[in-house]
């Protein structure tokens, strides 16, 4: 019955081979978070191989004629994981409908059609290299590794949801991307979700499941032997992080300002629980602050007012620079260090901004046909020309990552040695609750298991935690919670290599992968001819 089943698979064409794609990709999309099924990975793979089994041009033609079924397959089964993994993108144009409600079925429907090309990428050039039995499947995981890796950074990179998240879904299983990292796990887990598609083969079942006992028993294995050989120590400053949940309709609403930053300074001073110490560092999320600060003084003294002698706030504030003469300003997404007398200490802004979000790519041409970034300055944010740590208290530096930064693993590994922890100030509350917060948690969770340190995460409405060097968490609000979290840090971690080393083994796991399809793909051709 299997068999046959797999039969009709492989003979679909037209729709019907696009529509089972398609549902394949948005079944996939629920081994992401807040879901975690990642069992349902070991089916929507299997079944793409089958539909790219049967995707073959019998009038042959020109090599890129000839790859285009699978590319279709491909590109369908991408529109469908976006799709139904990135839906809530359209809720943020929701906070401000007059001016973007026009704007949601591209954000829907027109970010997943786009994104869907890389894995359009990843069937053709899979199915380049494409035979019978597990040398397919390897082919499988080289094509989804080259197309994450371009998605990483291809137009600034938006590696959102990149497969190799759902092959670790809870920190035992995130201890290997300290090994190979993400673009190697992404590699790796296509072929251990592929493999039950060796059910279809005659040959090569044996080798299939023990390539797949093989890389579990590893990946989780590891993440057993190194959890329960953590040794923690708690030596760090004492902080405070809080999280208001301020709607975001009242955010940028003039006549609300003064109380929302009445309510960031009661929370602020509030003492805390019976046991623990005052913090050392406070920290407020993204954009915090609805003011500008430097030309707000009246908002420094009353911050000031509300700090304790010796403590340092750390918060999300946008930054004036006035370039002076009849240039226009520049704004700039900035976390501001500032001590209890008020100064402001220290800076650092956005280098990664969120198109449309923050900026408007390809400016000069969609200013002109009506497209804004969402977040509506005049032209839109300015992005630092590099990342910077920062000394919070003397002897302590953290990295800061504003928002959807701590998406990106390369872009903080060569300050990572310079610093002492992460944090990571955001603002999830134009997306509601949907997955979207659960997703970009996880993803900077994964930041801490991958640099070794502790990870401070403030968001409007959550989730904020302290997360440890392991990934674990050690304390948290839930979405939407109003309240704060004290704790005292832990100390960073020693990895066996850096970031730099992650792009070495995923180049040999993608030239590992390669070499065992290209192998069985011209054993098929000798047989053949």
């Amino acid at each position: 019955m299997i068999r046959r089943l797999i039969d009709r698979i492989v003979l679909l064409s037209g729709w019907r081979r696009s529509g089972l794609a398609f549902l394949m990709g948005a079944l996939a999309s629920f081994a992401l978070p807040p879901y975690d099924f990642f069992a349902v990975a070991f089916i929507a793979f299997p079944v793409l191989v089958w539909l790219l089994d049967g995707a073959v041009d019998n009038a042959g033609g020109s090599p890129v004629r000839r790859l285009l079924p699978a590319a279709y397959v491909g590109w369908w089964f991408g529109f469908g994981y976006f799709v139904f993994g990135l839906w809530w993108i359209g809720n943020a144009l929701l906070v401000d409908a007059a001016n973007f409600a026009w704007a949601i079925p591209l954000a829907i429907f027109g970010l997943p059609a786009f994104l869907a090309f890389f894995y359009a990428v990843a069937a053709a050039l899979a199915r380049l290299i494409w035979s019978e039995g597990i040398g397919r499947i390897f082919a499988l995981g080289f094509g989804f590794g080259v197309a994450e890796w371009l998605r990483s950074f291809i137009m600034t990179g938006f590696p959102w949801n990149a497969i190799g998240y759902a092959a670790m879904p809870v920190p035992v299983m995130m201890q290997s991307s300290v090994i190979v990292g993400l673009l190697a796990m992404n590699v790796l887990a296509v072929v251990v979700f592929a493999m039950p598609a060796l059910y279809s083969a005659r040959q090569n079942r044996i080798a299939g499941a023990a390539v797949v006992i093989a890389l579990i028993i590893a990946h989780v294995g590891f993440g057993v032997i190194r959890l329960s050989t953590a040794e923690i120590k708690f030596d760090g400053p004492h902080i405070r992080i809080v999280q208001p949940s301020i709607s975001q309709e009242l955010k940028w609403d003039a006549e609300a300002r003064r109380g929302i930053l009445d309510k960031y300074l009661a929370m602020t001073a509030e003492k805390p629980e019976d046991g623990k110490l005052k913090a050392q560092i406070i920290i407020w999320p993204e954009t915090a602050v609805p003011y500008i600060l430097t030309k707000t003084p009246e908002a420094l003294k009353a911050i000031a007012d509300a700090l304790a002698d010796g403590q340092t706030l750390l918060t999300g504030a946008i930054r004036m620079e006035e370039p002076g003469g009849a240039d226009e300003p520049l704004y700039y997404n900035t976390i501001y260090a500032i001590d209890s007398a008020g100064q402001i200490t220290g800076a650092a802004d956005k280098v990664h901004l969120v198109p449309f979000g923050e900026y408007v790519p390809l400016e000069s041409i969609l200013r002109k046909m009506g497209i804004s970034e969402v977040v509506e300055l005049p032209g839109g944010f300015s992005a630092a020309s590099m990342r910077r740590s920062l000394e919070v208290v003397s002897g302590f530096s953290v990295l800061p990552l504003i928002c959807y930064e701590a998406i990106f693993p390369g872009e903080m590994s060569y300050q990572g040695a310079a610093a002492d922890a992460i944090v990571n100030v955001t603002n999830d509350a134009w997306y509601g609750d949907t997955p979207g917060p659960y997703q970009h948690f996880r993803q900077a969770q994964l930041r801490a298991v991958e640099q070794g340190l502790p990870m401070v995460r403030a968001a409007n409405n959550g989730l904020s935690a302290v997360i440890d060097p392991y990934g674990r968490i050690i304390d948290a609000l839930a979405l939407d919670a109003v309240g704060v979290i004290d704790a005292q840090l832990p100390s960073r971690v020693r990895l066996p290599w850096g970031e730099a080393a992650h792009q070495i083994q995923f180049a040999v796991v993608l030239l590992l992968v390669l070499i065992v399809a290209v192998r069985y793909f011209l054993r098929s051709r000798r047989r053949v001819g």
